[in-house]
């Protein structure tokens, strides 16, 4: 069972975000409504292209890192 999720999200301007959290669906829709102003508050809408489960959020914390470094 995955306990933890990566993900990456397309916005409004073209440009992509990657995250992690415990759960994918609350996440995604705090980003959708604007409720944390971070990167994707002023890029929304966003729209979800991929997401990875892991077993556990050192994992997922591990695998957003290696995302970003790319």
């Amino acid at each position: 069972m995955k306990h933890a999720w990566v993900y990456i999200l397309l916005c409004a301007d073209g440009s992509y975000y990657t995250g992690c959290t415990t759960n994918l669906a609350q996440r995604i829709r705090q980003h959708e409504t604007g409720m944390f102003r971070g990167y994707t508050y002023t890029r929304r809408p966003v729209k979800l292209m991929w997401c990875g489960g892991c077993p556990d959020i050192r994992d997922a914390i591990a695998t957003e890192k290696q995302i970003k470094n790319w």
